[in-house]
């Protein structure tokens, strides 16, 4: 004990345990680029040579084009809707006393523990029943169920850890609850909006479950994937779109969770006092 603190060592389980679930969970996927350059259509050591001519061939292909700009869509359309949706679920649940408010919260997350297929499933029969045609609107739709858990995760932090006196100081000073939504709530909770528009298009963008079930002619980039499997000549340039998207997903997920914690970390850990000049 140092300074009425406790120096906690380190716990060498946990650690070996950690590097073991990363080895394990993410060496199998740094294969993916690593064969993308093979100069085979075969996946197997020792490489066959250098190439990038996979990565070419991808270029020309009208199929691949179509299919990212339905993906891109799509993914904006349910960014930006599940974003809106997340902002007024977690400013009802931190603002306000909900009766039921820990039965909300579980009953809002639970996409998250409930297997994709059931809701693909299970939308899948309404929409029969109703009548409703599959197209990216219903594709659209069963992402959006998918991605509201996420949203709602980034943003109830920043609502929660936003000092509730501004609000009502703004509110004894005569703005109404939408101005002050605007030039106090809203500047204060941006960073965590900013981070919850790219962590759900990410999420929309990488969907196979809902998209499988609910899509028709127009074909999003993970079906098309799925579709070009069935083709052994195929897999290497199936290889190098999967490097792709998931270079961009890695990026898009860390610029998400670092804009996400922008203002946490010193709330968290508040910098020093400046020393009097003298």
């Amino acid at each position: 004990m140092r300074s009425g603190s406790y120096i906690t060592r380190p716990n060498r389980t946990l650690q070996i345990y950690a590097c073991v679930f990363l080895v394990v969970l993410y060496v199998p996927v740094l294969f993916i680029p690593l064969f993308s350059f093979n100069d085979s259509i075969y996946v197997r050591f020792p490489l066959q040579g250098f190439t990038t001519n996979w990565y070419v061939d991808l270029m020309g292909r009208d199929a691949v084009w179509d299919a990212m700009w339905n993906s891109v869509r799509v993914g904006v359309c349910v960014a930006v809707i599940s974003t809106v949706l997340g902002v007024l679920t977690a400013r009802a649940i931190t603002r306000n006393r909900i009766p039921g408010q820990n039965a909300v919260v579980a009953f809002v997350m639970l996409p998250l523990v409930i297997p994709g297929i059931i809701f693909g499933v299970a939308l899948l029969v309404l929409l029969s029943r109703l009548g409703i045609p599959l197209s990216l609107y219903t594709v659209a739709l069963g992402h959006l169920i998918v991605c509201m858990p996420f949203s709602v995760a980034t943003l109830l932090p920043r609502f929660e850890g936003m000092d509730g006196s501004m609000e009502e100081a703004s509110a004894d000073l005569g703005e109404n609850g939408w101005w002050t939504f605007w030039r106090v709530t809203f500047p204060i909770v941006l960073p965590g909006i900013v981070a919850s528009l790219l962590l759900t298009f990410i999420v929309s963008f990488d969907e196979f479950i809902m998209a499988f079930f609910l899509s028709s002619t127009e074909t999003t980039l993970p079906i098309y994937i799925w579709s070009q499997l069935r083709f052994p000549r195929e897999f290497p340039s199936v290889l190098a779109l999967s490097s792709i998207i998931l270079t961009v997903s890695f990026v898009l997920v860390f610029i998400a969770l670092w804009i996400g914690r922008t203002g946490l970390i010193e709330k968290d850990h508040p910098r020093p006092p400046e020393a009097p000049k003298s």
